[in-house]
């Protein structure tokens, strides 16, 4: 099990967060992992094709996604998260509430996902600093509006979730800062961010992206989420070499090949 204390986020090379729902709806896996043994088998795999972090996350996000409580929440982590982060690798709680964070933290995650920034649960930066813990703001809207400069938008929020991380004392090492590709964001919007990723480099943080599957590539594709690997790895890629410290995928294994094939370029000689 990776220790809090002990973790900190490699940086020779980007890395491959592999996605673990607990949910019954998710947008794209729900149902399929829910089930304790099928959530262990499908982390087991997903680090045998060179997962870098799990990301465990047990309330659907997906737009129209109904909200669940803090006891129905944890009813679908607590079998399986320990069990999880005993497999070896770091592990990562995606929730927006405090007291699932705290929790999880106790049972081995050593970073807190948070799709709302530390800016829905008042007690959570509070929380990721005593666990002592990295964490991801991701930039999140209640409802897309076409009308907004987004990357505007982007950096009100973003000053709002650091300011909060700096008041709380969570260290900078530990923070890590995510666009957000779907949450409240219209599919031209979504383009927009890709296209101007490299300007997220200005707040000297790792950036995560995560547009696995998502509809900015249907949109495009005209394909289901099942049939979105090709755009979700063209997506990831363009952000990727915009300075992605982190891709979030479905699909770890042929992200995990691309993201080897990137660094061997850069470095000119073959990865460790």
């Amino acid at each position: 099990m990776a220790k809090a204390a002990e973790y900190t986020l490699p940086t020779h090379r980007a890395h491959v967060m592999g996605i673990l729902n607990v949910t019954p709806d998710s947008f794209s896996d729900g149902g399929r992992h829910n089930e304790d043994q099928a959530a262990l088998t499908h982390a087991a795999v997903m680090i045998s094709e060179k997962a870098d972090i799990l990301d465990i996350g047990a309330e659907s996000t997906r737009p129209g996604s109904a909200p669940i409580t803090l006891e129905d929440e944890w009813k679908r982590l607590a079998p399986v998260l320990e069990p999880v982060c005993d497999l070896g690798i770091p592990v990562s709680i995606d929730t927006y509430k405090a007291e699932t964070a705290r929790r999880a933290c106790r049972a081995g995650a050593v970073i807190v996902n948070d799709v709302w920034g530390l800016q829905r649960d008042p007690a959570m930066a509070d929380t990721v600093a005593e666990a002592g813990v990295h964490v991801v703001m991701m930039h999140n809207r209640q409802a897309a509006d076409g009308s907004i400069n987004i990357m505007d938008d982007i950096d009100r929020f973003f000053e709002r979730s650091l300011h909060l991380a700096d008041k709380a004392g969570i260290p900078n090492g530990k923070q890590i800062l995510d666009p957000g590709f779907g949450f409240g964001k219209t599919v031209d919007q979504n383009f927009v961010i890709l296209n101007r990723f490299e300007t997220l480099g200005k707040y000297g943080l790792p950036v995560l992206a995560g547009a696995s599957r998502k509809r900015m590539i249907g949109a495009i594709l005209n394909v289901e989420t099942d049939d979105r690997l090709h755009g979700s790895l063209a997506v990831h890629m363009t952000a990727l070499l915009k300075g992605a410290a982190i891709v979030r995928a479905h699909d770890v294994g042929p992200h995990a090949d691309c993201v080897r094939m990137l660094a061997a370029t850069h470095l000119e000689r073959t990865p460790d």
